[in-house]
């Protein structure tokens, strides 16, 4: 008994119609605002690059430039959350933007290298 070769299958396309494509985010959403809900309904349409979400690669790059200028600590954004983490040794920090995010890591840099 033999078993037949199944019929390649054809890629998913994006028209409109496409029964398969996955249904769009209920709501309204600006095109370029800077409000959360807006970016993380724009975030699930964009394509991911290196598995993050297009709409927030300059926070990613940040995040990584700092995590090359502190060696000792894991920087990284959180895109559900739309904020920095910090991981250290002792404890984990959310920042919940970029200032924080900069006064968190030069306050702890200040407790652990104090000038004389």
């Amino acid at each position: 008994m033999s078993h037949p070769i199944p019929e390649s299958r054809r890629p998913l396309d994006s028209r409109p119609n496409n029964p398969y494509r996955p249904p769009a985010v209920p709501g309204p959403a600006c095109a370029s605002c800077a409000h959360r809900t807006c970016r993380s309904c724009r975030a699930q349409t964009l394509p991911r690059l290196g598995g993050h979400r297009a709409e927030f690669a300059l926070e990613h790059h940040k995040a990584a430039r700092l995590q090359a200028r502190h060696p000792h600590q894991i920087v990284w954004f959180g895109e559900s959350t739309q904020s920095f983490w910090v991981a250290s040794r002792n404890c984990l920090y959310e920042a919940k933007d970029w200032d924080d995010l900069l006064a968190h890591l030069w306050a702890h840099t200040q407790v652990n290298h104090p000038r004389l």
